[in-house]
């Protein structure tokens, strides 16, 4: 079979879909791989190095899209690009459902068979497929990176003949992937962290990377049945509320991680709280793309409130993209790997296999 990827719009994707790695596996699972040119040159990944692991490289999209019959992405096709998908071409990426509804249901119609790994159940055997996490990951970690680089303060307490240099303060808001990460990066670094979360189950893991855990009176278990977080009630809004506006204030950063899926991200740090915050101080809001839980963030923006930092970044892993890309073809990969019939040689569509249930969009929405 063949499968291929074509480049991302760059101005806001710079991960790729196929490494020269995953290329190799793919061709040695009897795939015939096809890119187009250039296709990794901007992570300096050339032409001749895809090459060498068997790879087609063709001239331009159009000619990629009409040998494909499997087609790795991150976003859907630019709409330019959807005309020349062929029919029942099974497309795999990390796609939004709730914003490309439009584009969905054009593939729909054309019997393209959409996988989103956004949809991935959170189950033992999907672990090496779950782009939400490696992804989360690595946005947690360079998170804390941006942060520390805009604080402009050393972060762990240093002793010197001049005098003591204090520790920094840095509160984690969600503790998901992502929110781990920054807290295990910071406490590498040397800060004093500490984090809260509406998944009561969340206590135990942040205390075991060394951050406090900041309880909200009266709190409940806030978790789905497939482990993320789900929308708090009104009266625990207002707990967090109190909790916040006493904690805030103390803090030199904030990293704010709080997502639930399908909806607008839920604003966590209100304008009064931003204020209230040191001048010098930082807040990088990871749910930005989402709508924010921040005050004043805004995507690829820092704004400065009452000399407090807040920034954000509608796609913070362009900043680490090849890492980035490393993990997620792998993922992609594992995929494809569960898809396919080694038996026959073809790509089978097991509908009884939750993984492939669970991500298979196949109505119009």
């Amino acid at each position: 079979m063949n499968i291929s990827s074509i480049s991302e719009d760059k101005k806001i994707e710079k991960r790729i879909s196929i490494t020269p790695e995953i290329a190799k596996k793919l061709v040695n699972l009897n795939f015939s791989v096809f890119l187009e040119k250039k296709y990794g040159e901007h992570l300096g990944i050339s032409d001749e190095e895809y090459k060498n692991k068997g790879v087609s490289i063709e001239s331009s999209v159009k000619e990629v899209l009409k040998k494909s019959e499997i087609i790795l992405m991150i976003n859907f096709p630019q709409n330019d690009e959807i005309n020349s998908v062929k029919n029942k071409t099974i497309l795999i990426g990390q796609f939004d459902l709730f914003s490309n509804k439009e584009t969905i249901n054009k593939m729909i119609k054309k019997d393209v068979k959409i996988f989103s790994l956004n949809q991935l159940p959170r189950i033992t055997r999907a672990q090496s497929m779950d782009v939400l996490s490696s992804q989360a990951n690595l946005a947690g970690y360079r998170a804390v990176i941006e942060s520390v680089e805009k604080f402009g303060k050393a972060i762990p307490m240093m002793m010197t003949a001049a005098g003591t240099i204090t520790p920094a303060k840095v509160m984690v808001i969600g503790a998901g992937v992502a929110g781990l990460q920054a807290i295990a990066t910071a406490k590498r670094l040397g800060a004093i962290v500490s984090a809260t979360d509406v998944r009561t189950v969340a206590k135990e893991q942040v205390e075991s990377l060394g951050g406090k855990f900041l309880v909200i009176e009266g709190s409940e278990n806030l978790e789905t049945v497939d482990g993320y977080a789900k929308e708090s009630g009104e009266d625990f809004k207002k707990r967090q509320l109190e909790l916040l506006k006493n904690e805030v204030k103390k803090n030199d950063i904030i990293i704010c991680t709080a997502l639930i899926p399908g909806k607008k991200a839920p604003r966590i740090i209100s304008e009064e709280m931003v204020k209230s915050m040191k001048p010098g101080s930082v807040i990088y809001d990871l749910a930005v793309g989402q709508g924010g839980n921040s005050a004043f963030s805004e995507s690829d923006k820092v704004n400065i409130i009452n000399g407090v930092k807040i920034m954000g970044s509608k796609n913070i892993l362009n900043n680490l993209a090849l890492t980035a890309s490393s993990l997620y073809a792998k993922n992609l990969y594992n995929f494809v790997n569960n898809l396919y019939n080694k038996e026959k040689k073809d790509i089978y569509i097991n509908l009884e296999d939750e993984i492939i249930n669970k991500t298979l969009i196949n109505k119009e929405l």
